[in-house]
């Protein structure tokens, strides 16, 4: 079988020529996780070397299954927020070991391929208000943004203040400042890869002034047993982690089914009004919580789907070729370990302030003329770089909606799948005030 009869290429108008090439775009737009993520979970204590193999084979394994699965142009690699959440709110500032985080996201994982078995992740996703899902977006952008803003060292800590303005003459805050500014630019004049580039631009940088030591460009990649099957599924059950696990599987269910359907659509290969089945969109869904499944076993946080995708799909990608494309450039990353080693934190901040940027125009997708969707939206929002959790940011926010609601007399207004959600928040809460 050829890749024409495989991909079903005729059918969907394309040729093997563009499907590769928009692979390659979708792939340098989205290449940056390969440095930004090994840098977030090596906090934790994590071997950063084994997390840059587990988050190649993660991305790798899980654009394969959504090139023959759904037959869809879209990578996946292991999510930003998520691994933020795990890293800095699950480990760091709950004191949970990273095993037992890698078994919440196994557990999430299980729980998203039954919910999308069962048809019950479309009931969910239909009963959570757009400016909840917006609000979600940006409040994750914001977390991000902190984080970048402290790796800079542009926020630091300040016992009067809480937070305060680092020393701006040091190299790392330039370079870091610098950096932004080129992937920003970069990105204006759609450069692809811009984010990549000011990533490697801020690390050779640093090489060059003596701040990080060179360690070559290619060498066989390190070896993955310091992360591989080490989650801890029965840790993962404490009582503790009821609220995490909780988290992981709306932000996994909320961010997938977003840019799946938002990129299908431009793609051409979501109608409206078309079921899952009839769409694809089932498939892709399924697709997307095997890869979390899988990476969970690698060693890494949840896997999604890449809005980055759709820079791909602008390049003509319309089949699962541009994701097999995707995938194997993946596992030629592999080889570049040495340079994934040398990048500082200072390198990869820029991108997550780059990318928390981007994330923060899903407020103006809010209601803010109705008190009781903007409330409760900002509140979300807000919560989470406030108390450096998106946990708690999704749980004020589905508790206050709800509850003005209630008390506004528009109780009816409320999707069944809201109550729920809000009121294991709130029994959390309830039950575990201090955790």
């Amino acid at each position: 079988m050829n890749l024409q009869t495989l991909f079903k290429l005729d059918a969907h108008g394309t040729d093997v020529r563009t499907e590769i090439l928009a692979g390659v775009t979708t792939f340098l737009t989205m290449s940056y996780i390969i440095f930004v993520n090994p840098s977030i979970l090596s906090t934790t204590g994590m071997n950063a070397s084994a997390v840059f193999v587990a988050t190649c084979l993660a991305a790798a394994l899980g654009t394969f299954i959504m090139a023959f699965v759904a037959n869809w142009p879209i990578g996946l690699a292991p999510g930003m927020g998520l691994n933020a959440f795990f890293a800095f709110t699950v480990v760091k500032g709950m004191g949970f070991t990273w095993e037992q985080a890698l078994g919440a996201v196994f557990i999430s994982g299980c729980i998203f391929i039954l919910l999308t078995i069962t048809g019950v992740r479309s009931w969910l996703v239909a009963g959570i208000p757009k400016s909840l899902r917006s609000a979600i977006a940006a409040g994750i952008g914001m977390f991000l943004a902190i984080i970048a803003l402290s790796n800079a060292g542009i926020v630091v800590a300040n016992p009067a203040t809480k937070v305060g303005l680092g020393n701006l003459a040091s190299l790392p805050v330039v370079l870091a400042a610098g950096g932004f500014l080129l992937i920003a630019l970069l990105d204006y004049w759609r450069v692809r890869g811009a984010i990549l580039i000011g990533i490697v631009a801020v690390t050779l940088a640093s090489i060059a002034l003596g701040l990080t030591k060179y360690q070559g460009l290619i060498a066989l990649p390190p070896s993955i047993a310091p992360t591989f099957l080490k989650l801890d599924i029965l840790g993962a059950l404490h009582t503790g982690f009821f609220h995490i696990i909780l988290v992981f599987v709306l932000v996994e269910i909320f961010d997938a089914t977003g840019t799946l359907t938002g990129i299908a659509r431009k793609a051409g290969l979501l109608k409206e009004g078309a079921q899952d089945g009839q769409s694809g969109l089932g498939r892709a869904l399924f697709a997307d919580s095997l890869a979390i499944f899988s990476g969970s076993l690698l060693g890494t946080s949840s896997t999604t789907a890449y809005i980055e995708s759709a820079s791909g799909v602008q390049a003509g990608g319309r089949t699962g070729l541009t994701a097999l494309t995707v995938g194997l450039l993946f596992l030629a990353a592999l080889f570049i370990a040495p340079l994934a080693a040398v990048v500082p934190a200072y390198a990869t901040a820029p991108a997550l302030l780059y990318v928390a940027g981007l994330m923060m125009r899903e407020l103006l997708a809010i209601d803010w003329d109705d008190i009781t969707e903007s409330v409760p939206s900002a509140l979300a929002a807000l919560i989470m770089p406030f108390t450096y959790s998106i946990a708690n940011g999704l749980a004020f926010g589905f508790i206050t909606y709800a509850a003005l609601k209630l008390l506004t007399g528009r109780a009816r207004d409320v999707h069944p799948a809201l109550w729920v959600v809000a009121g294991l928040f709130l029994l959390r809460y309830a039950l575990f005030p201090a955790d």
